[in-house]
């Protein structure tokens, strides 16, 4: 009798083992809910402000900027949003215990876009509605509001009522306590813009089998790792705040990227030129899908998509003119430097004249090695150096 209790005992205990296993395996966010009481410019209880300083903090919803959709789950949800001065919100928080490098984890929470935040633009300080669709950039980190690692990127949040979506993540560079939620732009992005994202109800952490598929097919991980910047790069920093007129870089010229990752790229830069208002003289774009082989500059077969996206924007925009910069690093002669940087733009503003664009809208130019936007000494910074951008050389009236 004695020796069947204790093969019972044993039995139940053998059947606890996979629900206490599973609990230990899961890792669990303070207030994943985003419950507070409703207020602008203040992130709810749990979690910690990671967004730009001088800047103001995200907001506890419904109520704020004229935001009233109902929480999917308890009272309250988090709103974060971009900006058109560069600026971005987030939100993060210390973790229960660590995501460990090569494994694999999966949550859910739910997502939207509020069709209405009404606020000011912080370049105008005019009223302005952060109504544009941004994605939501998952971070993990080793300190507070670090950034070490992007973790996952969704899609664009496009609808307006509450989807779940379920995330995975897998750590490669190192293990992380911290995890940040933080609002970007949907790229390609050739002007900053304002916009939103809602969150609520985010699921515990669990491990899963890194084998086992992502159950959102919409959301995907990030597949440019030198988009967005890193813990070591850093944020811009300046000084701002609701309402203020900010310049949007210390120099007369502002550098973005164009990326073409996008199908509809016309339709999506024609928006973001509206939402920023008339085209400036003088703004620099750097088209970064655009690259050459060695000492050459002949235009490639895999970059023609880039070249039909900017032709699609000189058609949709006739009333500008541009220049073609062409640029090096300083691996060359001097001379040679100048004269490879010429073709290269050359032939960057002939494909655009072939295709239509009248030759007076289409300057072009060599700048050598002249006009570095990083160091030299690396090679990152080398070919981030050799680069073709293209500026705003005129904007006439309609």
């Amino acid at each position: 009798m004695l020796l069947k209790n204790k093969l019972l005992q044993l039995l139940v205990a053998i059947l606890c083992l996979p629900s206490l296993s599973m609990a230990q395996q899961e890792i669990l966010l303070e207030n994943p809910s985003f419950e507070d009481t409703p207020s602008p410019s203040r992130p709810p209880r749990g979690w910690q402000d990671c967004g730009f300083v001088n800047e103001s903090p995200p907001d506890v919803q419904p109520g704020a900027f004229q935001v009233s959709l109902p929480a999917s789950h308890g009272q309250t949800y988090l709103g974060l949003v971009v900006r058109d001065n560069e600026t971005y919100e987030a939100v993060g928080q210390h973790l229960s215990s660590p995501l460990k490098a090569g494994n694999c984890y999966q949550f859910s929470l739910n997502v939207c876009r509020s069709p209405i935040y009404l606020s000011h633009s912080r370049t105008t300080g005019a009223r302005a509605d952060y109504i544009g669709a941004a994605v939501l950039r998952i971070w993990g980190g080793t300190a507070s509001c670090s950034r070490s690692e992007l973790l996952y990127q969704t899609d664009s949040i496009l609808n307006t009522n509450w989807s779940t979506r379920t995330i995975k993540l897998q750590p490669k560079k190192g293990d992380y306590n911290y995890l940040i939620f933080e609002a970007f732009y949907r790229t390609p992005v050739m002007f900053p813009y304002n916009g939103n994202i809602l969150l609520d109800n985010i699921t515990p952490i669990r491990s899963i089998p890194c084998n086992e598929p992502a159950v959102a097919r919409r959301d995907s991980k990030p597949t440019d790792p030198n988009t967005p910047p890193t813990e070591q790069e850093g944020y811009r920093r300046r000084s701002r705040g609701k309402g203020d007129l900010v310049p949007l870089s210390s120099a007369s010229e502002k550098h973005l990227p164009l990326d073409t990752s996008t199908q509809n790229i016309a339709e999506f830069l024609d928006k973001q030129i509206v939402s920023r208002g008339p085209l400036r003289k003088g703004a620099v774009f750097q088209i970064s899908n655009l690259y050459f082989d060695t000492n050459q500059y002949s235009i490639k077969e895999e970059c023609i998509p880039v070249l039909e996206a900017l032709y699609r924007f000189m058609i949709d925009n006739p009333n500008v003119v541009i220049e073609i910069g062409g640029h090096t690093n300083n691996l060359p002669s001097d001379e040679f430097a100048m004269e490879l940087s010429t073709n290269r733009a050359k032939a960057v503003a002939e494909w655009l004249i072939k295709k239509g664009i009248p030759e007076v809208r289409v300057q072009y130019r060599g700048y050598g090695k002249t006009q570095p936007l990083d160091s030299n000494l690396t090679p990152e910074g080398r070919r981030r150096n050799q680069r073709v951008e293209f500026k705003i050389i005129s904007v006439s009236e309609n």
